[in-house]
C-alpha cells in the first residue's frame, strides 16, 4: 500500500503533459501516480475537500537563515515610524533578551531613518551597557551604538572596497555603516552560537513552510551558512531544500573564486543542500546612494555610484565561473549594474558557449530600454514583484533618484517577459514578506493590498498574470534552483511536495489573493505545516 493519498482535490500539477488531477498517490516521499475519479487506498489519507492543490512553492532568492535568526533573536523594527517607537522596541527587546551579549535589531525603514537621524548617540538612549547592531530593511545599512563602536574598534578601521563608515566632520565614526564594511564589523562583535543559528533555521523554515514554501535559494552563503545547512542535513532537520549561492567579492581572482566554490560544491552536492551558484553584488541600493546608474541621480543631491566590479574583472570572473559550470547570480539595482552584468554574461557565453546555466539577475529595479532584449537566452529575471508599487515614504527616495522620466522602466516585468526573458518570482525575505500570495497579488495589481489604503497602481501595464506568477514560484523557480528534474511540478517520480490552499487563486479576485491561507504543506510526502482548522 502506498504511504499517502491526497483525494477529493482539484490538483493543478503544472505539468503540461497532464495539467489536472483529482488525486495524488505517493510512496516513500515520491509521487507514484495521479488520476481522476475514485482514489486508490493508502495508509494515510488527506481529503482536500475539493480545494486547490499545487506543487510546493520555491523561493529562488531568500535569505532563509538570516531571516530565521531575525525571528529568533532580533528586535522587529519594520513597523517603527518614529525615533520613540524604534527606541522603545529596541529597549523592550534588550530586556527580553538579557542573556544575549549582542542586542540585534532589523528592519528600520529608509525613508524614515537614515544617515541624518540614526546614530550611536540615538541608539545609546535605548541600550548603552551592551553592544547593539541594527540593520535596515534592505540589510545594506546598519547602525551601531557606542558600546559596539568601541568593542569593534571601528574608529581605527578604514573603509574597505565597496563599504563605507559614516563619520562626522572631525573624522569620528558616528555609528552608521554602509555595504561591505558591515560584515567586517559584525565579525568583531559577540557572535551567535551554532545552537542559536539552528534555532534561527528552525524558525525560518517553519515560517516558510506555513506559506507553502518547500524549496529555496539562499543567495548569499558563506562559512556559517554552509556549516549550519550541512548540520541540518546531517541531523535530518531540513523541512525544505536549500540551494546556495556562494559569495564572490571584489578581492577575488578567477582562480580563488573557482577554487573556493568548487570545494563548496564538492562538499555540499545535494540534493537537500547544494552549492551551485556564485553570488555577486554588482551595486548596492538607492537607499544609501550605492545603486549604479547609467546617468546621474535625478534628485537634488545628484551624484552616482560605481559598479562594485570593474568591467574587465567582471568578464574574467564570469567567464571562469561559467566555464566551471557555476550559475552566476547577480544583485543588480541600477541600470549600469544590470548592463555590467549582462556584458559579463555575454563575454562568458562567447568564450564558453551556451549551456543551461540558469544564470540570474536579481531585482532589476531599473533597466535601460535597449537592454531588455539582451536577457533572452542569457539570464533569468529573478524578480520581487512586491516592490513594484507606490508605497510612500519607502518608495520615494529611489523614485526621486531615478527621476520621473525613467519611472516606466522601473520593475518593468511585462516588458521583460515580452522581450523573451525567462523569469522566476522570489521575496528577498527578510527584506520584505515571504508570503507568496501577497507578492502574487502585487504582481497582478501593482499596488498595496486594498486593506492597506493603496496608492494608484504603478504602471499597471507591467502587471503579470496569476498563471505567470504560479509558474514563477513552481516550475520556473525549480529550474532557477537547479531542481527541476525532480521538483516544481506534480508528476510521477517527482518529490511529493504539495500545498493545499483555502481558495482557488486562479479564480479569486486579484485583490483577495493576499488573503490566501496554506492549509497544508507536504515535503517529501510528510506534513511540515498544517493549519489548526484543517
Amino acid at each position: 500500500m502506498a504511504d499517502l493519498v491526497i483525494r477529493n482535490a482539484r490538483i493543478r500539477t503544472m505539468d503540461p503533459a497532464r495539467p489536472h488531477a483529482d488525486w495524488l498517490l505517493a510512496r516513500e516521499g515520491r509521487i507514484l501516480a495521479l488520476g481522476t475519479g475514485p482514489a486508490p487506498a493508502a495508509a494515510r489519507v488527506i481529503d482536500a475537500g475539493g480545494r486547490l492543490v499545487l506543487p510546493g512553492f520555491q523561493d529562488a532568492h531568500i535569505h532563509l537563515l538570516s531571516g530565521g535568526i531575525d525571528l529568533a533573536t532580533a528586535a522587529y523594527l519594520y513597523d517603527a515610524m518614529s525615533e520613540a517607537e524604534l527606541l522603545a522596541t529596541l529597549a523592550a527587546h534588550a530586556r527580553a533578551k538579557a542573556d544575549m551579549p549582542l542586542v540585534l535589531g532589523s528592519g528600520w525603514q529608509a525613508g524614515v531613518f537614515g544617515d541624518d537621524n540614526l546614530s550611536a548617540a540615538v541608539l545609546d538612549r535605548a541600550v548603552s551597557d551592551r553592544p547593539v547592531l541594527v540593520y535596515d530593511s534592505s540589510f545594506h545599512n546598519a547602525c551601531l551604538n557606542s558600546r559596539a563602536l568601541e568593542m569593534a574598534g571601528v574608529q581605527d578601521m578604514t573603509d574597505p572596497p565597496n563599504g563605507h563608515i559614516l563619520r562626522d566632520a572631525s573624522g569620528r565614526a558616528i555609528g552608521m555603516l554602509h555595504e561591505e564594511v558591515i560584515p567586517l564589523v559584525a565579525a568583531r562583535l559577540p557572535g551567535l552560537t551554532d545552537d542559536d543559528w539552528m534555532a534561527g533555521l528552525r524558525a525560518g523554515q517553519a515560517h516558510a513552510n506555513a506559506h507553502g514554501i518547500t524549496g529555496v535559494l539562499d543567495p548569499r552563503v558563506a562559512e556559517v551558512e554552509t556549516r549550519i545547512y550541512a548540520r541540518a542535513v546531517a541531523e535530518h532537520a531540513l523541512t525544505l531544500r536549500v540551494a546556495g549561492a556562494a559569495l564572490v567579492t571584489e578581492a577575488d581572482t578567477p582562480d580563488t573564486a573557482v577554487a573556493r566554490l568548487s570545494a563548496l560544491r564538492a562538499a555540499h552536492p545535494g540534493p537537500d543542500f547544494h552549492v551551485q551558484s556564485a553570488k555577486f553584488f554588482m551595486d548596492g541600493v538607492y537607499e544609501n546612494r550605492t545603486a549604479a546608474n547609467l546617468h546621474p541621480y535625478a534628485d537634488d543631491r545628484g551624484g552616482n555610484a560605481p559598479c562594485m566590479f570593474g568591467s574587465d574583472q567582471t568578464k574574467a570572473l564570469f567567464t571562469a565561473l561559467d566555464a566551471a559550470r557555476f550559475a552566476i547570480h547577480v544583485h543588480v539595482i541600477g541600470d549600469a549594474a544590470a548592463r555590467r552584468a549582462i556584458e559579463g554574461l555575454e563575454a562568458a557565453r562567447a568564450a564558453n558557449g551556451p549551456w543551461p546555466a540558469q544564470h540570474q539577475l536579481a531585482h532589476l529595479q531599473l533597466l535601460a530600454r535597449e537592454d531588455f532584449s539582451r536577457l533572452q537566452g542569457l539570464a533569468t529575471a529573478n524578480i520581487q514583484p512586491l516592490w513594484a508599487r507606490l508605497e510612500p515614504p519607502y518608495s520615494d527616495p529611489s523614485l526621486s533618484m531615478i527621476g520621473q522620466a525613467r519611472w516606466a522602466d522601473v520593475y518593468a516585468f511585462r516588458r521583460m517577459l515580452d522581450a523573451g526573458a525567462d523569469w522566476c518570482l522570489s521575496s528577498d525575505w527578510p527584506v520584505s514578506t515571504l508570503n507568496p500570495f501577497e507578492i502574487i497579488e502585487t504582481a497582478i495589481t501593482r499596488q498595496k493590498r486594498a486593506t492597506d489604503r493603496p496608492e494608484p497602481a504603478f504602471f499597471p501595464s507591467q502587471a503579470l498574470t496569476v498563471e505567470e506568477c504560479v509558474l514563477g514560484y513552481t516550475t520556473h523557480a525549480a529550474r532557477a534552483c537547479w531542481r527541476d528534474a525532480f521538483t516544481g511540478m506534480l508528476r510521477p517520480g517527482y518529490s511529493a511536495d504539495a500545498i493545499i490552499l483555502d481558495r482557488d487563486i486562479f479564480a479569486s479576485p486579484a485583490a483577495e489573493i493576499s488573503e490566501t491561507r496554506v492549509l497544508c504543506t507536504l515535503f517529501k510526502g510528510r506534513d511540515v505545516h498544517r493549519a489548526p482548522d484543517f
